[in-house]
């Protein structure tokens, strides 16, 4: 089982703690009554998506003796216009860098991830269209 504590600090600020010990703070924005100290929760559902997916990825272009040197995912969110205001659609690009990578290891890789391996994607599904996309920059 996972954990988490999320403790109310003043205004619209929130440190949110994970039971791996690590913690990060939430803010509004000013117009909400924050001060912008931190990030949106919704921004931390991109995040989670972006960082789930790129750990699938780089274990499986490491299994695949890919020689990455770079590697970032492009995490874009449409938000519903009105409240809740959930993600209707959310776009990942994947761009990875390297020397002779395989565009069939990186093709395999991404679809793992988004098919059956990244659970953050698989908790959105049904919530949200997610679409992706990758990219290979040689070096």
């Amino acid at each position: 089982m996972s954990k988490a504590k999320v403790t109310y600090v003043n205004g619209m600020q929130f440190v949110g703690e994970a039971d791996s010990g690590h913690a990060i703070i939430m803010d509004g924005t000013p117009e909400t009554g924050g001060k912008d100290t931190g990030l949106r929760p919704m921004e931390l559902l991109l995040i989670g998506i972006g960082g789930c997916s790129g750990m699938d990825v780089v274990a499986i272009l490491k299994k695949k003796k890919q020689a990455i040197s770079g590697f970032e995912i492009n995490v874009n969110g449409q938000k519903a216009e009105n409240h809740p205001q959930k993600f209707n659609e959310i776009d990942m690009e994947f761009v990875i860098k390297g020397k002779n990578i395989s565009e069939e290891a990186v093709k395999r890789a991404v679809q793992l991830s988004m098919e059956k391996y990244c659970s953050v994607k698989a908790a959105l599904e049904g919530s949200a269209k997610i679409n992706y996309t990758y990219k290979i920059i040689e070096e």
